[in-house]
């Protein structure tokens, strides 16, 4: 299979380009991360592959509609509210 029949085929199933698909794992698993503990935001952007803090909180704002250590703070208090 050609590479641009893979593409072709990634976003029909996906709806996203492969890129696109990668960095929404990677902004997923930086949520999960921060909610489970809450480490330095920038240290958690770095270990999910981001180099630039800034690119890492940019992207994320984009994604979740909230920078990094704002969207944190409310999903754990919206967890110790439920509990």
């Amino acid at each position: 299979m050609s590479v641009s029949s893979l593409n072709r085929h990634f976003r029909a199933v996906t709806a996203m380009s492969s890129l696109q698909y990668q960095k929404q794992l990677r902004l997923q698993k930086a949520r999960i991360q921060l909610i489970a503990a809450s480490h330095d935001v920038a240290a958690i952007g770095h270990a999910v592959g981001y180099d630039s803090p800034s690119q890492f909180s940019r992207e994320y704002r984009r994604m979740f509609g909230a920078p990094p250590g704002q969207d944190a703070a409310r999903l754990q208090t919206a967890v110790i509210v439920q509990e």
